[in-house]
């Protein structure tokens, strides 16, 4: 009879879950945050790295930085047209052109000086920044 009594007393701790409790309780609770393999791959997952491997600080974008978001989430940058830099190369290339064409046809110096420094101008007005 005290087999029966032993042999009961543990398939009822068995059954019911109290003889199982020690490694449930060793669990952390489901709020608790990840310290393992998960929360280290997270945490590299979202860094950036340059090409030597070091970390780069994300930088946010505002209203005055030089890239912007566009509709379909890509990121591109903000840069001038060159409109200014075609304008002022324009006239310094015509006014050059001009003058290097000596007594020959002016008009044609004026005219090829023009579009020579129009290119100069727009290239040198849009290569002024880098966005990266």
């Amino acid at each position: 009879m005290k087999k029966f009594a032993i042999a009961f007393g543990a398939a009822t701790l068995a059954l019911t879950g109290i003889g199982t409790a020690a490694p449930a309780a060793a669990d952390p609770p489901s709020w608790a945050p990840a310290h393992g393999k998960r929360a280290k791959d997270r945490a590299h997952r979202y860094r950036t790295y340059d090409d030597r491997g070091y970390y780069v600080q994300p930088r946010r974008i505002s209203r005055n930085s030089h890239m912007w978001r566009g509709r379909d989430g890509r990121y591109y940058c903000k840069r001038d047209n060159g409109t200014t830099g075609l304008v002022i190369g324009a006239g310094v290339g015509a006014l050059a052109g001009h003058e290097l064409a000596g007594r020959g046809d002016r008009t044609l110096g004026a005219i090829l000086g023009g579009a020579v420094g129009a290119v100069v101008g727009r290239e040198i007005d849009r290569g002024s920044l880098s966005c990266r």
